[in-house]
Parts: C-alpha cells; sequence; structure tokens
C-alpha cells in the first residue's frame, strides 16, 4: 500500500469503486490521485495511479510498465505487485502471474486484496481447495468483503459443497449496501434460490 495515509485512502476508495462501483467512478479517483501525487512530486504514486488508469483503459501493457516504476520507488507496495499479476492475467499469462501474487503478499502481508485475487486466479483454474484458503485469508484481514464472499461460496459450490456456498451467498447480501450492486444481488439471489431447492430435496 501507499506509505502516506491520504494516498492510502485514496488506493481504498479505487477499490472499492472497482469492486462495487463504475469505471466512470474508478477512473474520477484514479485521475484525482495522480493530481494529486504529481502535486506532491510523489513519483512512486504516480506510477501507481498511472498504471491504474491504463488499466481502467484496457492498456495493459502499458499498466505494467507503470506498476514495475511504481514497485521502484515503493518495493514494498503490494498493490502494485498485486496489479501487475492483474493486467498479466488480462494478456492471458496467468501463470506467471502467481508469482507476482506471492511477492505482494511477501512485502505486505496484511494486504487482503491479492489474497482476495490469488484466490479468484486459483478458483479459475480449477485449484478450488487452494483458492478457499486464500479467500479465507483475505477474510481474515477484512470480515466484511463482500466480493470475497461471493467468490469463496463459487469455489464451494465448485467442490460440491452447497451447504458451504449457501452461507457464503447468504453472507455477500448482509453485507452488501442497500442499492449497491443490484445486478450483482438478483444474480446471488437466484444462486440462493436454487441452492435452498438442492438443500430441500436432500
Amino acid at each position: 500500500m501507499s506509505k502516506n495515509s491520504e494516498f492510502s485512502k485514496l488506493r481504498i476508495d479505487l477499490d472499492n469503486a472497482i469492486t462495487y462501483g463504475t469505471k466512470i467512478e474508478a477512473k474520477r479517483i484514479a485521475r484525482k490521485g495522480l493530481k494529486e501525487a504529481k502535486d506532491c512530486r510523489l513519483q512512486g504514486e504516480v506510477e501507481y495511479f498511472l498504471g491504474q488508469i491504463d488499466l481502467l483503459n484496457n492498456k495493459f501493457t502499458s499498466a505494467i510498465e507503470h506498476f514495475d516504476a511504481a514497485i521502484k520507488y515503493n518495493p514494498k507496495d503490494g498493490a502494485s505487485y498485486n496489479d501487475r499479476a492483474l493486467c498479466m492475467i488480462e494478456l492471458g499469462i496467468m501463470d506467471e502471474a502467481i508469482p507476482y501474487f506471492d511477492k505482494g503478499i511477501e512485502v505486505e502481508p496484511d494486504y487482503a486484496t491479492i489474497y482476495h485475487n490469488k484466490g479468484w486466479l486459483l478458483n479459475n483454474l480449477g485449484e478450488y481447495t487452494k483458492a478457499i484458503k486464500y479467500f479465507q485469508k483475505a477474510l481474515q484481514l477484512e470480515p466484511e468483503r463482500a466480493v470475497t464472499y461471493d467468490n469463496l461460496a463459487d469455489a464451494r459450490y465448485n467442490l460440491n459443497d452447497f451447504s458451504g456456498a449457501l452461507e457464503a451467498y447468504r453472507k455477500v447480501l448482509s453485507l452488501l449496501k442497500p442499492g449497491q450492486c443490484r445486478q450483482i444481488k438478483s444474480q446471488i439471489r437466484k444462486k440462493i434460490k436454487e441452492l435452498e431447492n438442492r438443500e430441500a430435496k436432500r
């Protein structure tokens, strides 16, 4: 994360906008972060927010260059390792992304997002049991992280742990704020209904 508390807050706001908000909102926060970083002459933060803007604009190769530069200025910036790994995934080089998640965890072991994203990748690679361990670690650090419960539910579903999936999906709905993520809530309610029907037939 950032060494500067003001930029740490901007990064959290950006992460929340990407996860629960809109791309327009995320770009606005990234541009604000870039302007403030330039005003403060914090080159590591400048590179980080330039990387975020490129990532949001699907310019993944350029984003990687900015995250690499951010890491040079702040080698303990787990978020830059995390976001570099996400760009690699978008470019189709998934296996090579894992060491960047691991390095991010090594330098910033209390950063929940990186555990979540490594779990998400492992889940997509079919390594469901391993994925669950990373989701659980993310939730130890951020117990109210709705998106992680959503992915945890998916991994448990993939392992045919339907009661565990149902519990996790219900937790997602309890954590999402009113009016937030309506489409996601609708999809989760359908999954909950399906799982409740399955459980009732047992």
